[in-house]
């Protein structure tokens, strides 16, 4: 499995406050991006996966909904996390 909990508390340890904190906005926005990055791979190698496809659309607007939220809250922590892992809105 690719998203294992260590890969989880590293993650949320890594862009939230800390391991535990899982229900910080920075950490939900790393995590969703952890794993658009792993299904876009799948998607290139396995192109007629509409399933994944489906997910991966999904994902996409989680993360967006939650990147707008946090502009909407604090345009500084919005600012730092979209340069921290380099996406763009």
């Amino acid at each position: 499995m690719y998203l294992t909990t260590e890969v989880k508390k590293e993650i949320f340890a890594k862009y939230g406050k800390e391991e535990k904190n899982t229900g910080s906005a920075e950490g939900q926005v790393a995590l969703f991006t952890f794993r658009i990055n792993h299904l876009t791979g799948h998607l290139k190698k396995n192109h007629k996966d509409f399933n994944t496809e489906r997910s991966l659309v999904k994902l996409v607007g989680k993360r967006k909904r939650l990147l707008d939220y946090l502009k909407k809250i604090d345009i500084n922590r919005y600012r730092a996390i979209i340069a921290e892992l380099g996406i763009r809105k």
